[in-house]
């Protein structure tokens, strides 16, 4: 992983840890995330190889980082304060948050660093054909998680009938 990688990812861990607190949802730092996460994966994800059980792989990553997404944000509470909805993960939101992140960036450390020819015979035992295939599995959960994460928040907090400010900064507390 390049530094831009783990810069990524710790940006995300600390989305939650500012949501343990509390904060007002506004519309940027409801997209902010989904943003980065595009452009990020858009500098890395030029085709999803197909050959093989390549698509069942890429699925798999996609349908893991949409369960452990919409995971994090059901188990984020979203209350209306004032005319403003404000979200507040609890320890199960921030464990499977973690648990996406994190365990993409152990998964490629562990490559990096002695396990590629686990993963080079995993994946001639299953029919994986390239390494594009895993990173693409591993960008479409990101991807996945990030969208499904934020959808649920959105939902959430229009379920409240607050408004979702447009204006106040990414983290910002929230006005109890």
């Amino acid at each position: 992983m390049t530094i831009t990688e783990y810069l990524l990812n710790l940006f995300l861990v600390g989305l939650v840890v500012l949501q343990l607190r509390g904060r007002t949802l506004t519309v940027r730092n409801l997209v902010l995330p989904v943003v980065i996460t595009l452009v990020v994966a858009s500098q890395f994800l030029h085709g999803l190889p197909t050959a093989g059980n390549d698509l069942v792989l890429e699925v798999a990553g996609a349908v893991t980082g949409a369960l452990l997404g919409a995971g994090a944000g059901l188990a984020t509470s979203v209350r209306r304060s004032g005319r403003n909805a404000v979200a507040k993960a609890g320890a199960v939101a921030a464990v499977l948050w973690v648990v996406g992140i994190g365990g993409r960036v152990c998964f490629s450390f562990w490559v990096t660093h002695g396990g590629q020819p686990a993963v080079a015979r995993f994946s001639v035992a299953h029919h994986v054909t390239s390494g594009a295939a895993w990173a693409g599995a591993f960008i479409l959960m990101a991807m996945a998680e990030v969208a499904l994460r934020t959808g649920v928040l959105f939902l959430k907090a229009r379920r409240t009938g607050a408004s979702i400010e447009r204006g106040r900064a990414l983290g910002a507390p929230a006005t109890v």
